[in-house]
């Protein structure tokens, strides 16, 4: 469980594990839980980490990176800046990683999925920390898995790392943002099966804690401080839960690190934009009812969906399942958690009403869907304040559910996923670099409270990567535009921090010069919600330095 640390002292006798000020992990027993000890007593809704998934599934020019490198005034590559990568882990045998010295350019890794390979990071308890002496020994040795067993299976965090940091290769016409930065890596681990089956997610799914995130990003952090080194840190995953309001821990925690000296931190907007799964709707008379309808796939058993309202509104919610069976009116409480079961079907709806979020302060209703009927469901959402009532609901991003299930009358806006609505660090949404328009699967903003998201567009479409076993590809997604902005991020940063011409730069300076040398074209009103201050342009920044 992830709590805040002013309540750490209700939870009497048991186990925790802090992450910087802000929260603590405590090592509770699964046999404690089950799916209605949420909303309870402790046990709030927002001390279950949410769950993130992966973020991606030609462009130098794109964002003025060239004409800056070659500059000889300039000449940024990223010297000095380390690149912190919190993902599936790195290929590190891969060529892209390997130093102009034929060593690796990565300066450790620590692998939360492998507890008994070795020592944990100091003032970490799980996992295994392997340093560049060990990866260089693997990488001379016939057998590098034997020394260094660390893998990327998936190899989502090695296009991303070589994205940002990838050693040039001309036949593949592939080249990093920064190639001469060096990298720390935080390999996750998958997100415990207790905790999906809290929340209705189906045990085959991958996706990741959001307190192994923070701690991904606590270690990287631990490495830069003590080797006195700039810091960027890129986030490529995602998720549709929480309020969509910047308030979560992970987005609090970003956004604290962000304002560090020589720190930056760059987040995808996502990858919902055309995925149909968000609804907007609107209540404006008391006990007015509006409905909205969620078509379920053969496909997607375990899931579960959010209604937020803001405060100080309330709303009550209907439910008819695909067979026409009828649940009456279920009304916001502090902790009551309702089990429904259908006559007609086998599905069990677990249903929290929740009068407030202690996060936020909003009302949350968590429908959580459990062996879910194929066909049309329908909901009411009925207004039990006498003024008008805006809301808003999401289903699951990313891989947790199938394309098969989605909203019948979706709204594409309000669908930056979190950790993107955090007001300090860097978010970014794509565009395509050979059609020069926004890519469709992007999410758009604003946030759920009005805030300006996104911030940046930068290319993130069939950008060339290194991909497992040596090889090259491509790759799209809101999680390569990201990457891509994380390497620019570098270059400010080895501008300003180790040439020392601004040495009180940090990431959220970062993104406001950003912002202002982003380019922009006279017939778009900026900022909006699809390409926020318009396209990053480091060229731009450092010329509106100038002139």
């Amino acid at each position: 469980m992830l709590v805040d640390n002013e309540i750490l002292p209700l939870f009497n006798n048991v186990n925790s594990t802090t992450i910087a000020f802000v929260n603590s992990v405590l090592h509770v027993p699964k046999s404690n839980f089950d799916k209605c000890s949420l909303g309870k007593g402790l046990f709030p809704y927002s001390v279950f980490p949410i769950l993130y998934t992966l973020e991606s599934t030609i462009s130098l020019e794109k964002s003025g990176v060239q004409q800056i490198q070659l500059n000889p005034n300039f000449s940024l590559y990223g010297q000095g800046v380390l690149i912190g990568i919190v993902d599936t882990g790195i290929d590190y045998q891969h060529e892209a990683f390997l130093g102009r010295d034929g060593t690796s350019k990565i300066i450790s890794i620590w692998d939360q999925t492998i507890n008994d390979g070795g020592p944990s990071p100091v003032g970490f308890t799980f996992g295994t920390e392997y340093t560049k002496s060990q990866i260089d020994a693997a990488l001379e040795s016939d057998d590098p898995l034997s020394i260094v067993p660390s893998t990327d299976l998936d190899g989502h965090g090695t296009m991303i790392a070589g994205i940002i940091a990838g050693t040039p290769n001309v036949s593949e016409n592939f080249s990093g943002i920064v190639p001469d930065s060096q990298i720390v890596v935080a390999k996750l681990k998958p997100a415990k099966l207790i905790n999906k089956e809290i929340l209705s997610v189906s045990a085959d799914k991958l996706c990741y804690q959001e307190s192994d995130i923070m701690f991904g990003v606590s270690y990287c952090l631990s490495v830069a401080q003590s080797l006195n080194r700039p810091l960027v840190i890129c986030i490529a995953l995602g998720s549709s839960q929480g309020g969509h309001d910047g308030y979560g821990a992970l987005s609090r925690y970003l956004g604290y690190v962000t304002r560090l000296p020589s720190t930056g931190v760059v987040t995808s907007a996502g990858n919902e934009g055309n995925s149909k799964r968000h609804f907007f709707g609107t209540t404006r008379l008391a006990n007015e009812t509006t409905e909205f309808e969620v078509k379920v796939g053969n496909q997607d058993r375990e899931f579960f969906m959010e209604i937020w309202q803001q405060v100080p509104y309330r709303l009550s919610l209907d439910i008819r399942s695909p067979t026409g069976e009828y649940i009456a009116p279920i009304y916001p409480t502090l902790e009551e958690c309702i089990e429904i079961n259908f006559i007609f079907e086998p599905t069990i709806l677990y249903v929290n009403n929740m009068i407030f979020d202690i996060q936020s302060g909003d009302q949350l209703i968590l429908v959580r869907f459990s062996n879910a009927q194929e066909g049309i469901w329908r909901f009411g959402v009925r207004n039990i304040e006498s003024t008008q009532s805006d809301f808003n609901v999401w289903l699951p991003s990313g891989n947790l559910i199938s394309e098969e299930t989605y909203f019948l009358n979706s709204n594409p806006d309000t669908t930056i996923s979190s950790p993107g609505n955090s007001q300090d660090p860097a978010t970014i949404t794509a565009y395509d670099p050979t059609t020069e328009g926004i890519a469709t699967f992007s999410s758009r903003g604003y946030t759920r409270l009005g805030g300006i998201k996104p911030d940046l567009a930068a290319p993130g479409v069939n950008l060339t990567c290194p991909t497992l076993n040596n090889s090259y590809g491509s790759v799209s997604g809101t999680g390569v535009a990201a990457a891509h902005t994380a390497g620019i991020v570098a270059m400010v940063l080895e501008w300003g921090a180790v040439e020392q011409n601004y040495v009180l730069i940090n990431g959220f300076i970062v993104k406001e010069l950003l912002i202002r040398g982003a380019k922009r074209y006279p017939t778009i009103t900026y900022p909006n919600n699809i390409w926020g201050y318009g396209k990053v342009d480091v060229y731009g920044l450092f010329r509106m330095l100038i002139v």
